[in-house]
C-alpha cells in the first residue's frame, strides 16, 4: 500500500508522487503593468497544525494540515523544485481552483484545467489570468471580500491554500521512468565524452535571495486570544507567466488523489502566539531591493502551451480596491537585472475535513 501522507521535510511540503512545495516570500508588485518575475526572499516557516493543539483554534485542529506567517499585503509563490516524477498538482485559494477560477474539485478536469503539472510548471507566483500572465497571490484578512474566494463565490469560509496531487497511472509512469533512463544514459555518455551544455531540468531551483539589511522588525506578540485572525489570498500586479496546458491526455493521471494539504494563513502576531516562535521580519521597500542590484527573472517555454484565461479568475480585483492604493514608491528594476530563464522527511502531516 502505497503511502498517502504529506511531510515537511524543513519548509518544504512533500506530497505522495515525489511533489514537492515550498512557499517563497518576494516582492509585491505595482497593481498596474506587466511585470518580470521577482526573486525570491527567502522561504516562509511551516509548522504542523497537530504540534499545537492547545494553541490554535478548533476549526484548524479539525482540518488537519499545516501553517504559515504572512503579513498583511505580503506576496508569495509557490516553487516546486524538487518534485522528482510527473504529476497534477491543484492549488486552491479559498477552496477556488487558482488555475480554472472553479469551486474546489477532488477530480482532475481539462475543460477547463483545473491543475498544473509538474515539473513543467516549476512555480506559480499567482492566479491564471491567461495570456502568458498571473496575478500575484497577496495576503489579506478574511471579513473584507477581497480574497479571490470572496470574489468568485461570494463569500469566504475557508481561506488559506489547498493542494492536492495526482500521481500517473502506473503505466504510462512506468514508460515515463523507462524514457528518463534512456535520457540519463545519453547524458552521461555526452558528459564522459567531454560534452557540456545539458539542458536545464525542467523543475529548476527557484529564483532567490537572502533579505537585504534595513529588514523593518516584526511587531510585537499580541496578547493571547481564543482565535487566530484568519487570512487568505487576494491578488495584486500582473506579471509575465504562463501557466501551461497539459500535453497528458487525463486517463492517464489517477482518479482520485494521492495526498492533500491544507495551508492556513497566520499573522505573524498570531503565529508568535501559537507557535512561541518569532515570525520573520518584514520584507524590506521595493527600491532597496532594485538598488541592491537583486536578479528578477523570465522564464518561457517555447515548447509549452499557456492555457486561456477564465472569466471567473478574470474579474477578481486587486486588494487595492478594497485596502486602498499603495503609497510605496515602486522602482523600475535596471534591463540588466532581468535574467532570462529556460528557453530566453518529518512526521506525517494530519489532514482532516474541509
Amino acid at each position: 500500500m502505497s503511502d498517502t501522507a504529506v511531510r515537511i521535510d524543513g519548509n518544504t511540503l512533500r506530497l505522495p508522487g515525489g511533489v514537492a512545495v515550498r512557499f517563497v516570500r518576494t516582492l509585491r508588485l505595482p497593481e498596474t503593468g506587466t511585470h518580470p518575475l521577482p526573486p525570491g526572499l527567502g522561504e516562509f516557516p511551516v509548522r504542523r497544525v497537530a504540534d499545537f493543539p492547545d494553541t490554535v483554534p478548533a476549526e484548524w485542529r479539525a482540518r488537519g494540515g499545516v501553517m504559515l506567517p504572512v503579513y498583511l499585503r505580503e506576496a508569495m509563490w509557490l516553487s516546486f523544485a524538487g518534485t522528482t516524477e510527473p504529476a497534477a498538482l491543484q492549488v486552491g485559494v479559498g477552496k477556488v481552483c487558482a488555475v480554472s477560477g472553479k469551486r474546489w474539485s477532488d477530480r482532475l478536469s481539462r475543460r477547463p484545467q483545473n491543475y498544473v503539472v509538474l515539473p513543467r510548471q516549476p512555480w506559480l507566483d499567482g492566479i491564471n489570468s491567461g495570456k502568458g500572465t498571473v496575478r500575484q497571490f497577496v495576503a489579506v484578512p478574511l471579513g473584507l471580500g477581497a480574497t479571490v474566494e470572496g470574489q468568485v463565490t461570494g463569500e469566504e469560509v475557508w481561506g488559506g491554500v489547498q493542494l492536492q496531487s495526482f500521481p500517473l497511472r502506473d503505466e504510462p509512469l512506468a514508460e515515463w521512468r523507462r524514457q528518463e533512463r534512456i535520457r540519463r544514459e545519453r547524458l552521461s555518455r555526452v558528459t564522459a565524452a567531454g560534452g557540456y551544455g545539458a539542458a536545464m531540468p525542467m523543475s529548476a531551483p527557484a529564483p532567490g535571495a537572502p533579505p537585504a539589511p534595513g529588514a523593518v522588525p516584526a511587531p510585537a506578540a499580541a496578547p493571547r486570544a481564543p482565535m487566530a485572525a484568519a487570512m487568505g489570498l487576494g491578488v495584486g500586479g500582473s506579471m509575465r507567466q504562463e501557466v501551461y496546458q497539459d500535453d497528458r491526455k487525463l486517463k492517464e493521471w489517477a482518479e482520485k488523489p494521492a495526498g492533500r494539504v491544507f495551508v492556513h494563513l497566520v499573522t505573524p502576531p498570531e503565529w508568535r502566539r501559537i507557535t512561541g516562535e518569532a515570525p520573520p521580519p518584514s520584507p524590506v521597500d521595493r527600491a532597496a531591493y532594485t538598488r541592491a542590484g537583486l536578479p528578477w527573472y523570465d522564464y518561457y517555454d517555447q515548447d509549452g502551451e499557456d492555457l486561456a484565461p477564465t472569466d471567473a479568475l478574470g474579474a477578481v480585483k486587486p486588494v487595492g480596491d478594497w485596502l486602498g492604493d499603495d503609497l510605496e514608491p515602486w522602482q523600475e528594476p535596471a534591463p540588466g537585472q532581468v535574467k532570462p530563464l529556460k528557453d530566453a522527511p518529518g512526521e506525517p502531516v494530519e489532514d482532516g475535513e474541509w
